[in-house]
């Protein structure tokens, strides 16, 4: 990837709704080159997909929680049941095998303590777990799903 392509991933980061016009003036180039390196991003991954970014307190979704689980088990079996099972709410936004003394983290978003409850209750019903902790926000400070590339340059 060159400085054109960042510029693109910046902006399309910013905004994946800019025509190819708007976003070929933005990087300097014209639009047919554009659009073959923006399919080249997309048809190599670096773009996995382009979506549209919701208010989650606008559409009624204001509690975010952050679980940290403990295992009893490492096993493969134990690992694939669990992340099935887990990729498996919908209202687990991200879930995340870590390091150190939490072996995973999901980001959980429902609307009220309610719908968190029934969601633990399934999770430590179902599966083995040796320590469930659940974290909620209390406010949300920054939210992006822009990565910074000048790093990458």
């Amino acid at each position: 990837m060159d400085n054109i392509d960042l510029k693109i991933l910046t902006f399309l980061q910013q905004d994946a709704s800019l025509s190819i016009a708007d976003l070929s003036q933005k990087v300097g180039l014209s639009q047919t080159p554009c659009w073959k390196r923006i399919q080249r991003l997309e048809g190599s991954g670096v773009i996995d997909r382009r979506v549209a970014l919701l208010n989650p307190e606008k559409i009624g979704l204001g509690l975010t929680v952050f679980v940290s689980i403990q295992a009893p088990d490492h096993s493969g079996p134990w690992l694939k049941r669990f992340a099935e099972f887990v990729s498996d709410i919908p209202e687990v936004m991200e879930f995340y095998r870590m390091a150190g003394d939490v072996d995973y983290m999901l980001r959980v978003v429902v609307n009220d303590m309610a719908a968190y409850d029934q969601i633990y209750k399934r999770l430590i019903e179902t599966i083995p777990l040796k320590n469930v902790t659940s974290r909620f926000a209390m406010q949300r400070i920054k939210a992006t799903t822009a990565y910074s590339l000048k790093s990458v340059a």
